[in-house]
């Protein structure tokens, strides 16, 4: 197997800041982590990604923070995606409720542990499907609608979705942890 590079394809931008960057930066609204100062390198990408991001944290989806969270942790961590899982469970798991036996049963876990309530396994579920198969089988999205409902199980497809190409780029990119994060393994 190729050995993979361990420095950062793209480095990401460093202070001072040109005026667009520093302007698509202040879009991001989070701290201008690695991620987001890669973007920033070309300004009209980070404003898209700001625009579709500001949906989803800015409390217009239908998704609960902590289904958000249980979707975007679970499929970064199926995708092996270091350093966005690191990023969400720094930012996140605590806001959300996750507890410790919660974050490991998303890195290696199944739905049907026993850490999770009905629920969270019907989020869980979907989530994991969508990674394996690319789709929802109609007992799925009927569990998840039951539990969510019509829009949030729209969002759900969604977010995963994004969180899919998040992965890829962060793995691509070669994105070393933030500062203070812990990588899969370590949950």
């Amino acid at each position: 197997m190729p050995l993979k590079s361990k420095q950062p394809r793209i480095e990401p931008l460093t202070p001072p800041y040109g005026e667009e960057a520093k302007e698509a930066l202040e879009l991001l609204g989070h701290s201008p982590i690695q991620l987001f100062r890669v973007w920033a390198r070309r300004p009209d990408l980070a404003r898209s990604i700001a625009g579709w991001g500001s949906y989803y944290f800015s409390r217009q989806s239908a998704l609960t923070l902590r289904q958000r969270e249980l979707v975007i942790d679970r499929t970064t961590a199926l995708c092996g995606a270091d350093y966005e899982w690191a990023v969400h469970v720094a930012a996140f798991a605590e806001k959300a409720e996750l507890d410790a036996e919660q974050l490991a049963s998303l890195t290696r876990g199944r739905p049907a542990d026993a850490c999770w309530n009905s629920a969270d396994c019907a989020v869980l579920e979907a989530v994991d499907e969508l990674h394996s198969t690319s789709d929802l089988t109609d007992d799925t999205w009927t569990r998840l609608v039951a539990v969510a409902g019509e829009y949030a199980a729209l969002d759900l497809v969604l977010v995963c979705g994004w969180y899919h190409a998040i992965s890829f780029a962060v793995r691509a990119l070669r994105l070393p942890l933030e500062p203070g994060t812990e990588p899969i393994s370590a949950h």
